[in-house]
């Protein structure tokens, strides 16, 4: 049997509209004996570090990419609707072959949210592909793409034209993707005008066409499959999952939904079978595979470099000038034992390599209360570094109190410095301000948080979606344990209460757990509800910004 990778590929983090599981497409992965496996998440990389791990813990080359949103002119934000404007988005796929195709993939994404973001929607256009398509792999895509839906609109001249822009562009690195799954005979869409059409192209009838253009212009074609979920039978909690990111309800007749349950992590031999009067596209997933460097995105830290004024040339000799300054306003006299104690401090911190970060956080706790903003006494371990006091980053004496200095950083045991700073909610943004003002907007970044559906949530999404009565689905979440930590899929385990399960629940919490067991168990809407919350349990349902984290590069 010819070796097959999948290269089109949605996880959870696609956001409310990939249920795939990226450990578990990975255990199916390996059991089917697949080589390499794409992850290609909707408008986004969020994914792309766990799945290079869990791709790599398995001997997989994991191939990193993404299905972007591309539009004629990402900068464009109105449109006017009574004269039949809208947002047009294509979608386009894009896989990264080494380090630098990895890095343009990441300058798109960043792009499509700072520049083109329309609504949910992060965009991207020509302008920026021609910009940043070095180092990348270019597919037809699906049937949301551009050339596929010039054929989708009849329009196979405007399509070619299409087509052999991506030809010129990526050269041998531009694919025909062919993508066949069922009950896509009969293919709906918008017109120009918006208005609602029927295709006379079924999606086979796409493939053909397209096949055709292949040919004629000597691009190689490739299968694909439109993964949305691992198994053909999680099609159901994935219309659950549609139906929750829609705002629908499951017996809406005129909602949106996937046209079968083909969307699914298919075996080698499934592809092979489906695709086998085109063997050659099976093949040239592999080939596709054999130009790909694996990836490792782990990396040593990047410690921070601050700007020095006249007068210095390290940041080792500044950091110990500041230091003593704020020493001799913090202490009437420099005793013997403080100077031992600084000394030690700034010997550990030099050898650790963190002086860049103590003088970035003395200059931005220094500026804010210069500029009226209130900024905590310290908490933490931070509290009992000495340097950190005469800095001003903190203002507790950890000499007066005793407090260690190996509790923040261990001569023996380094590790990253941690220190806790806190502002007021006004000034906090203030501080941000600053910041990027001083280091530059592209220099600084907040860091992103991943809200994701526990099983409480995971509970009340799915019962909503079901119109379960709302009265039924509070009585279901009472039931459930309240020790942090349960899961749906600890309770509901086969086999019943597990060790592990024990380890985390108290007496009350075991007997909660064994009756909420019993009420998934029932053949009823109940069961299946808490049943379907067990499979979206987990499931990446929104984005948001770290209340703290703040990037400096």
């Amino acid at each position: 049997m010819p070796k097959f990778a999948h290269l089109h590929c949605h996880t959870q983090y696609s956001l409310l509209d990939g249920a795939s599981e990226i450990g578990v497409m990975m255990d199916k992965a390996l059991a089917d004996g697949q080589t390499a496996v794409a992850l290609t998440d909707h408008g986004n990389m969020f994914g792309a570090y766990k799945f290079v791990a869990e791709a790599n813990k398995r001997d997989i080359l994991p191939i990193v990419g993404c299905e972007f949103y591309m539009v004629e002119d990402r900068h464009k934000r109105k449109f006017e609707k009574a004269k039949g404007q809208r947002d047009i988005r294509y979608h386009q796929l894009m896989l990264a072959k080494n380090a630098k195709g990895y890095q343009n993939l990441c300058k798109l994404c960043s792009l499509g949210y700072i520049d083109g973001q329309y609504g949910k929607f992060p965009r991207i256009d020509k302008e920026l592909i021609e910009q940043y398509h070095e180092g990348i792999i270019a597919t037809s895509c699906c049937l949301g793409a551009e050339v596929p839906q010039a054929i989708m609109h009849g329009l196979l001249e405007e399509a070619e034209e299409k087509l052999k822009w991506w030809l010129n562009l990526f050269g041998e690195d531009y694919y025909v993707e062919l993508q066949r799954h069922s009950g896509l005979e009969k293919l709906d869409y918008r017109d120009r005008n918006g208005n609602k059409a029927i295709s006379k192209y079924s999606q086979e009838d796409i493939n053909q066409i397209l096949i055709g253009f292949a040919k004629k212009h000597n691009i190689k074609i490739i299968a694909t499959n439109d993964v949305h979920y691992v198994e053909e039978e999680d099609n159901q909690p994935h219309d659950l999952l549609l139906c929750v990111n829609t705002g629908s309800f499951v017996e809406d007749q005129n909602r949106f939904k996937f046209a079968s349950s083909d969307f699914y992590f298919k075996t080698q031999d499934e592809m092979n079978y489906i695709f086998g009067d085109v063997p050659q596209a099976i093949d040239n997933t592999m080939e596709i595979a054999s130009k790909i460097d694996n990836l490792t995105l782990s990396r040593d830290v990047l410690l921070p470099a601050f700007p020095l004024p006249k007068g210095f040339d390290s940041q080792e000799a500044f950091l110990r000038h500041i230091t003593y300054v704020g020493a001799n306003r913090k202490y009437d006299t420099i005793t013997p034992i403080i100077s031992e104690r600084l000394d030690f401090e700034l010997s550990v911190i030099n050898a650790s390599g963190y002086p860049g970060y103590f003088l970035i956080v003395q200059d931005f706790t220094t500026v804010a209360r210069e500029m009226g903003v209130s900024v905590g006494p310290g908490r933490g371990s931070a509290a009992g570094s000495a340097v950190a006091y005469c800095l001003g980053i903190t203002n507790i004496d950890p000499i007066k109190y005793d407090l260690l200095f190996e509790r923040f950083l261990n001569p023996e045991r380094v590790s990253l410095p941690d220190i806790d700073i806190d502002f007021d909610d006004e000034g906090r943004s203030k501080v941000i301000d600053y910041v990027i003002e001083k280091y530059g907007r592209n220099q600084v970044a907040q860091i992103i948080t991943y809200g994701t559906m526990a099983a409480k949530s995971s509970i009340k999404d799915v019962g909503r979606v079901m119109q379960v009565p709302l009265n039924e689905v509070n009585d279901v979440t009472k039931s459930f344990p309240e020790q942090l930590g349960a899961s749906l899929r600890d309770i509901l385990a086969d086999g019943g209460v597990t060790k592990k399960l024990k380890d985390k629940l108290n007496g009350d919490d075991l007997e909660k757990a064994a009756k909420f067991r019993a009420l998934a168990e029932q053949d009823s809407k109940i069961g299946e509800m808490i049943q379907m919350a067990k499979k979206l349990e987990g499931s990446v349902r929104n984005t948001g910004i770290h209340a703290c984290g703040v990037i400096i590069t």
